[in-house]
C-alpha cells in the first residue's frame, strides 16, 4: 500500500483496504510507542499546523505525532497567519509548500482545505473542517476495533445534529467499512440527501446499512457504539442554543439508552462534552436553561462503556499513521 504524496481530506477519498491500512499502521505505531521504540527518522522534515479554530486533541496530537517522528512543527493560531486576509489560500499554500513538507488545515469550509491541497505540492491533511472530520474518523475506528476485534457488522448510533462533520464523517467511514450506521435525530438534522445516497452506494459494495430514524428505541436497540457530539459547533451564533436545546433533548444519550444497546455497547464521542457544569459555558448553559447537561449524562459519560479517553489518545496514534503514511521518505 503506497500512499505517499497523497492528502487526506476525506475518506470519501480512501478505499476500504486503504482505510484499513491506515489503521493497521495506527496500531503498529501505537505498539510502539507503548514500547518505547522510536520513529524519528523524519528529521529535517517540517510540518505547518493551521488552526483558524482553537482545538486540544487536534492540535496535540499532531505536534506530539510531529515530535515523536523527530519532525518540526509550526503552529498558526487564528491570527498566526495573513491567510484569507492579506493573502489569498492559493499563495498561502504555495509559500508553505516551499517551507514544510506537508500542512495541516483545522477551520472552517471544506473548500478551504481542497484549495489548499490543490496549491501546496506537499500532503495536505484535514484536522476539521465544517463538513468532514476525517482524522477523528480514524481514531473512532480504531477505538472500536481494540474494544470488538471488528469492524464489518458493527451497529454504530449517532444521535445529535447529524448534519455536520460528524455526523457527514461517521456515515462515510461506516458505509465504506461495511458497518451498520444509524443517525437517531430529529428529521430536521439528518444528513444531507445528496451525502445519504452517495454513502449508500459505498453500503452496497460493503455490506453496510444506513438508516435514518427519529425514534429512540427502535434506533438505538441492540446498537454496539452510541455515538454523540455537542449540539452547537464552534462559531454558530448564541441564539441557536435554545432551539438546539429543545429540539436535541430527546436525543441525549442517558442510562436508558445505554441499557437499551447490546450488553457490551460503548460509548463514545469527538470531545470536549457538555456532560457536566464544570466549564465556562457549561456553567453558562446551566444557568440560562436550568440543565445540568446537554447530548449526555455524567452517569454515561463516566461509566465503564464510556471509552472516550481511549479514543481520544487514539488521535494522536492515528494522526501519527496518516503522517507516515503520506509523507515522503
Amino acid at each position: 500500500m503506497n500512499l505517499k504524496g497523497r492528502n487526506f481530506l476525506t475518506l470519501k477519498d480512501f478505499t476500504k483496504e486503504e482505510i484499513l491500512y491506515l489503521l493497521d499502521l495506527s496500531a503498529e505505531l501505537k505498539d510502539k510507542k507503548k514500547k518505547g521504540i522510536p520513529v524519528d527518522h523524519y528529521k529535517g522534515k517540517n510540518v505547518a499546523l493551521i488552526f483558524e479554530k482553537d482545538s486540544t486533541r487536534t492540535r496535540c496530537a499532531f505536534e506530539v505525532a510531529a515530535f515523536d517522528m523527530g519532525m518540526g512543527a509550526t503552529y498558526l493560531g487564528p491570527t498566526g497567519s495573513q491567510m484569507g486576509k492579506k493573502e489569498s489560500i492559493e499563495d498561502t499554500a504555495r509559500v508553505l509548500g516551499r517551507m514544510y513538507d506537508g500542512i495541516e488545515y483545522r477551520g472552517f469550509g471544506q473548500d478551504i482545505v481542497e484549495e489548499l491541497a490543490e496549491y501546496a505540492g506537499v500532503p495536505v491533511w484535514n484536522g476539521l473542517t465544517n463538513e468532514f472530520h476525517p482524522t477523528q474518523m480514524l481514531a473512532d475506528m480504531l477505538t472500536i476495533r481494540e474494544q470488538f476485534g471488528r469492524l464489518e457488522g458493527i451497529r454504530l448510533v449517532f444521535m445529535g445534529d447529524a448534519r455536520y462533520n460528524m455526523g457527514n464523517s461517521l456515515m462515510v467511514a461506516c458505509s465504506k467499512l461495511g458497518m451498520h450506521f444509524v443517525a437517531c435525530t430529529s428529521k430536521e438534522f439528518f444528513p444531507s440527501e445528496d451525502l445519504v445516497e452517495l454513502c449508500r452506494g459505498y453500503a452496497a459494495e460493503s455490506g453496510a446499512t444506513i438508516t435514518l430514524t427519529e425514534d429512540v428505541e427502535s434506533g438505538t436497540k441492540d446498537a454496539d457504539v452510541i455515538y454523540t457530539d455537542v449540539w452547537v459547533s464552534m462559531g454558530e451564533p448564541d441564539e441557536v442554543w435554545e432551539k438546539r436545546i429543545k429540539v436535541l433533548t430527546p436525543y441525549k444519550v442517558t442510562k436508558k439508552v445505554m441499557e437499551n444497546a447490546s450488553e457490551n455497547a460503548i460509548f463514545l464521542h469527538c470531545l470536549p462534552s457538555f456532560h457536566d457544569l464544570k466549564t465556562t459555558i457549561g456553567k453558562q448553559m446551566g444557568e440560562r436553561f436550568g440543565i445540568e447537561d446537554m447530548e449526555v449524562t455524567d452517569e454515561v459519560f463516566e461509566s465503564e462503556q464510556s471509552k472516550v479517553f481511549d479514543e481520544a489518545e487514539n488521535r494522536m496514534h492515528t494522526i501519527k499513521a496518516v503522517m507516515v503514511a503520506t509523507l515522503g521518505e
